[in-house]
């Protein structure tokens, strides 16, 4: 009984409204000669030669991906968010480091997932010229032109690796706002065993994640909606353990 009432208000828990969702712009697909047979099922209608999306079906998916995410976080396990679209790297750096998650704003590098030794040693070898760098006894045995040179790549450096400088080990799951743009890392995550939360256009095959949420992935009201919700969920989470009395 306990766990049919929990089924039937999960949406009510995170505060999903269809209106809302559809003045966000979520139930905007591609047009329909574009669409992935996987998306077949979350359609609802065409509009002008565009597909739109089922707001009901993606109410219960992100419900769904939204009580993984709570659970993940509850039990302190690592979220990765990667948004490389343009229109989305300042909202994804912005709510990562509002929620103290890793993150990937730029491009993804093969072997992030599948080569991580070797990725974490060009983290560590980042933070080593960063103590360098901010160390002046050790600069001042240095040219002004060498210095010039290690800050230029540290800069270049930064924008590879800063959002995962914090990332000790694979994460637990990945939030990728576009399984399109960025297929590759969504294909390192199924072969790492990392559970994958996806944006699912018209266009994405919908079945490579593990928590599909048919949406819109190209409007920036959309994916804002989208994180928005999960940032909620996170920050709750997070704020509730920061709270509780320490145990005696």
């Amino acid at each position: 009984m306990k766990q049919t009432l929990k089924e039937a208000t999960k949406d009510d828990i995170f505060d999903l409204n269809i209106e809302e969702m559809e003045k966000a712009g979520l139930h905007f697909g591609h047009r329909t000669s574009k669409t992935h047979p996987k998306m077949k099922p979350y359609i609802a209608g065409i509009r002008n030669t565009i597909h739109i999306i089922d707001l009901e079906k993606t109410k219960k998916k992100l419900a769904e991906a939204l009580g993984f995410i709570e659970k993940l976080i509850s039990e302190k396990k690592t979220l990765l968010i990667v948004g490389t679209k343009v229109q989305f790297k300042e909202l994804v750096k912005e709510v990562s480091q509002e929620c103290g998650l890793p993150y990937v704003n730029e491009r993804w590098l093969g072997g992030t997932f599948t080569n991580f030794p070797v990725i974490k040693k060009r983290v560590e070898y980042m933070k080593e010229l960063e103590r360098k760098l901010a160390d002046p006894k050790i600069m001042e045995n240095y040219k002004k032109k060498e210095r010039k040179k290690m800050e230029e790549e540290l800069e270049k450096l930064k924008l590879k690796f800063e959002g995962i400088r914090n990332l000790e080990e694979l994460p637990a799951a990945i939030f990728v706002l576009d399984m399109n743009k960025d297929a590759l890392a969504v294909k390192e995550a199924s072969r790492k065993g990392v559970a994958v939360i996806g944006i699912s256009d018209t266009n994405s095959d919908a079945s490579l994640a593990d928590y599909p949420i048919p949406a819109n992935d190209d409007a920036i009201s959309s994916v804002k909606y989208i994180l928005d919700k999960a940032r909620e969920v996170i920050l709750k989470v997070k704020n509730s353990k920061s709270q509780a009395p320490n145990s005696k």
